[in-house]
């Protein structure tokens, strides 16, 4: 197992509230207060998960007179979904499990699945 790292991309996104934090600056900036409000924790355990998701290059910071103004930064998490499709297959082969499961419940034959086009070798 490799130690973690301050500015380690899965490190950040392990937390359920950084993740959530994430996902809220999808819509655009926040502000800390804001990003604060649906969780139940001090106001230095959130700056704390900030500066995680900001160590990790995650979000962006500026300021605005007092305020502090947090963005995304998506780029960092292309490594993440990078690493998670290579279980794409994986959840494909469940999916599909799922849909012939549904098909037999429901009285309709199983759907092939897709013709894939392979690489001709030379």
């Amino acid at each position: 197992m490799r130690p973690t790292q301050e500015n380690d991309v899965f490190h950040a996104i392990a937390h359920p509230a950084r993740r959530a934090m994430l996902v809220a600056l999808v819509e655009g900036e926040h502000t800390a207060s804001a990003l604060a409000e649906p969780f139940e924790m001090t106001f230095g355990a959130v700056s704390q998960h900030l500066r995680v998701l900001e160590q990790a290059e995650l979000v962006e910071v500026r300021r605005a007179g007092r305020l502090r103004l947090y963005r995304l930064r998506a780029e960092p998490l292309g490594e993440v979904a990078t690493w998670v499709g290579e279980f794409a297959r994986y959840f494909e082969e469940r999916l599909d499990a799922l849909g012939d499961y549904l098909d037999r419940k429901h009285g309709q034959p199983p759907t092939p699945p897709p013709k894939r086009l392979r690489a001709r070798r030379r």
